[in-house]
């Protein structure tokens, strides 16, 4: 039955090809806008580490006081987003969670052991070794270094997969010496490729996203001595000393922290710590910190930028407008059959088999607007980075789901579009048709 129902279907839509190509266009269109917002805003709102991002937290200690609150009129009277380098030092010091680490963002020059090739200037942070851990970062040589490492400020390092293909040709350079800034480190391990969207660990400094993937890695403890200065942002209530020592004095923010507490009873007892540590680093006032698990992390920072989300708005709304015209559409092509339907309801059609025929009809024009707006997705999809930032742009990209998605979205958008159109045609009075003609 449901052949002879595509068939009715197609030989309508030959009848008036004019207007069955703007229906077809019209569903293309909009589907391929929504989709093409949709990908973008799919890419920047994912949770980058599901399985664990409720179990790491952003600490944050308001070591300012109310006085700089009351001075800014923008703040939202919660404590600054990242450490100075006191505080950082601090909670690593107490280290009160399962793993934690201060990390603060550089940007060093290599210099490659072949004199033939020029420096390379590459992006990283400086951490602490229980880092690795905590993000789960995946190694595809060797591994990361040691609390003792930390502790003795060794000249190790870990590189990611585009820095070793650079400098070592993608073999297994773990062992072998880089030159960082002048001085030698060991690389101790090489990363897979790894380039987590948002980047989570760090989004006070990166924004939250970043086309490539982290360069480098060395100890925390390392770089201070070594005065490998921050790349990030430095954010100050008062003039700092001159230098990088004068930063690491001040109470500058400029850190980043972030812990692994794994339920909420610890996660409760850290932030009573904080209060404690908060309450005796800073007796003037009373304790103002915060403590917040990833998602919700993510989600005060505003990472998933506004713009992603107003053109998923106008997207949707565009589709909505287009499943209106298209209903406009084919009510008025049904209604102009209103006698055909006359005769089939007369010689024993029941309104089921009208309902079949006709929203077979709006399926068909649903599968055409898709396969077209697959077309048009792919189009949308390349040139989103005419209109957004390039890092957030490179974010989209077309896959199986999404294809999938914009067939499934255009032959359920058509199917609704249809479904008033539909039901007036069902209800034609067949005496009145017959009378008529």
């Amino acid at each position: 039955m449901f052949t002879y129902y595509l068939d009715l279907a197609l030989r309508s839509l030959k009848r008036s090809p004019g207007l069955t190509a703007l229906m077809v266009l019209t569903i293309a269109f909009g589907v391929a806008a929504s989709m093409t917002a949709w990908s973008v805003f799919r890419a920047v709102s994912g949770d980058p580490i599901p399985w664990k991002s409720a179990q790491l937290y952003v600490p944050q200690i308001d070591m300012w006081g109310p006085q700089a609150q009351a001075s800014n009129p923008d703040s939202d009277k919660g404590p600054p987003d990242a450490l100075d380098y006191g505080d950082a030092v601090a909670l690593m010091r107490d280290h009160r969670a399962k793993l934690q680490s201060a990390m603060y963002q550089i940007g060093p020059a290599v210099v490659p052991a072949d004199a033939a090739k020029h420096p390379i200037q590459t992006d990283g942070h400086a951490v602490f070794s229980e880092f690795f851990p905590m993000v789960d970062a995946p190694f595809q040589y060797g591994g990361g270094w040691t609390a003792a490492d930390d502790e003795h400020r060794a000249q190790v390092v870990v590189i990611g997969s585009k820095l070793n293909t650079k400098v070592f040709d993608g073999g297994n350079s773990v062992g072998k010496m880089l030159n960082v800034d002048g001085r030698d480190y060991r690389v101790v391990g090489v990363l897979k490729e790894w380039n987590p969207q948002p980047r989570f660990f760090d989004v006070v400094n990166t924004g939250g996203f970043a086309s490539d993937g982290e360069g480098m890695f060395m100890p925390f403890t390392t770089a201070i001595a070594a005065g490998i200065s921050n790349n990030g942002n430095t954010n100050c209530n008062e003039v700092p000393e001159a230098g990088f020592e004068g930063l690491q004095r001040s109470a500058c923010i400029w850190i980043a922290y972030m812990v692994q507490l794994d339920d909420a009873a610890a996660a409760e007892k850290y932030k009573n710590y904080l209060e404690g540590f908060a309450r005796t680093r800073y007796p003037n006032w009373a304790p103002n910190v915060r403590l917040r698990n990833l998602p919700d992390w993510l989600d005060h920072e505003h990472v998933v930028p506004s713009d992603t989300k107003v053109s998923l708005l106008i997207a949707l709304g565009l589709l909505i407008v287009c499943l209106v015209n298209t209903a406009g559409l084919l009510l008025a092509k049904f209604l102009r059959r209103s006698s055909e339907i006359g005769v089939r309801r007369a010689l024993g059609a029941p309104r089921l088999a009208i309902y079949a025929q006709f929203l077979t009809e709006g399926a068909v024009i649903g599968l055409a607007g898709g396969l077209l707006g697959l077309v048009l997705t792919g189009m949308g999809v390349a040139c989103v980075g005419l209109v957004l930032p390039r890092d957030i742009a490179n974010l989209a990209h077309l896959d199986v789901s999404l294809l999938a998605t914009t067939l499934v979205v255009s032959v359920l958008a058509s199917l609704l579009a249809a479904l008033y159109p539909t039901f007036r045609a069902a209800h034609v009075v067949p005496a009145w048709q017959l009378k008529s003609n």
